[in-house]
């Protein structure tokens, strides 16, 4: 499926190529009776891992996905600072407001799954998020204490602290993502990938700006990655994330394969979400939107009838 894009100015100086799909997509001033759905997409990918969503939803839903900041032709500051969580979740709520949309339904799969709760969180109080749908992405909460304690989450998780390696920026510099890809990543089924796509991917992957910038979401994240041979306890002083419980109708869909997230970040998640939908998608890995699209999919438009 071919999925056009337009490129949009945030007002505070971000430039994102967006796909903006759907009823009434056409209007200046972008109004439409059709409900929005926001879509996320996660390290290291692009608005095409909602490819299965947008050709499945846009007939009745405006879907809009965009490529954000820091990767593909959308904006890439190289500083860190340009990476943290409230300047990647403001990210969201100026492109809803650039493109003249009030309340929407916010949809994110891994990173884009981790800014998804954040946009959920603060978009909960002024009524401008309305339902929440959240992918193999761990609540911030519940992660940091697993990868205290957790041995397989922090095993799994070790990639991450060489994505925040500056050791290895030389290699990113000379030969983009794939090749710090290849060194800290355990992939859990490249061959699913439809050639095209993977095609399209590697040629992302190969400018060392965008690269650079994408490894800047993991190194702006306040989240502490111990090494493997730190004690499996809580630090002195650990004082628990404090964050309100989300109200609003939420799903997680959750691929019980993934090797950089397993189940263990499920254990919880009831006692800070007040409505949970809760959706588990056996024999398959990380990217459930594009490897389970049909279970996906029909996962979704069950929770988004039910919650209309």
């Amino acid at each position: 499926m071919t999925i056009d894009q337009k490129r949009i100015t945030l007002a505070n100086g971000t430039e994102l190529d967006v796909a903006d799909v759907g009823p009434a997509t056409g209007n200046t001033n972008g109004d439409s009776d059709a409900p929005v759905l926001i879509f996320l997409h996660g390290f290291p990918e692009s608005h095409r891992t909602w490819r299965h969503q947008i050709a499945h939803f846009s007939d009745r839903f405006r879907c809009i996905a965009p490529d954000q900041r820091g990767y593909r032709g959308s904006s890439a500051p190289q500083d860190v600072a340009s990476y943290t969580p409230d300047k990647l979740i403001g990210d969201v709520f100026q492109m809803a407001d650039a493109l003249g949309v009030g309340q929407f339904t916010i949809i994110g799969h891994d990173w884009g799954g981790a800014i998804a709760w954040g946009t959920a969180l603060g978009g909960q109080i002024n009524g401008r998020v309305t339902r929440a749908v959240v992918a193999n992405a761990p609540h911030p909460a519940i992660f940091q204490k697993l990868l205290y304690l957790d041995h397989a989450q922090r095993e799994a998780s070790q990639y991450i602290r060489a994505f925040r390696d500056p050791e290895n920026d030389a290699l990113v510099r000379e030969n983009g993502l794939i090749g710090i890809l290849l060194k800290a990543v355990r992939w859990d089924r490249p061959s699913t990938m439809e050639q095209d796509e993977r095609d399209a991917l590697l040629k992302d992957w190969s400018n060392a700006d965008t690269a650079m910038a994408m490894l800047n979401w993991y190194r702006g994240s306040p989240i502490v990655v111990p090494p493997m041979d730190a004690p499996f306890e809580l630090p002195a002083g650990y004082q628990p994330m404090v964050l309100p419980n989300l109200t609003i109708p939420t799903l997680v869909i959750w691929a019980m394969d993934d090797l950089a997230l397993p189940p263990s970040n499920l254990e919880g998640l009831d006692e800070v979400i007040d409505d949970l939908t809760l959706v588990q998608v056996p024999d398959c890995g990380h990217f459930v939107p594009w490897e389970a699209p049909e279970q996906f999919n029909a996962a979704l438009d069950d929770f988004l009838d039910r919650t209309a």
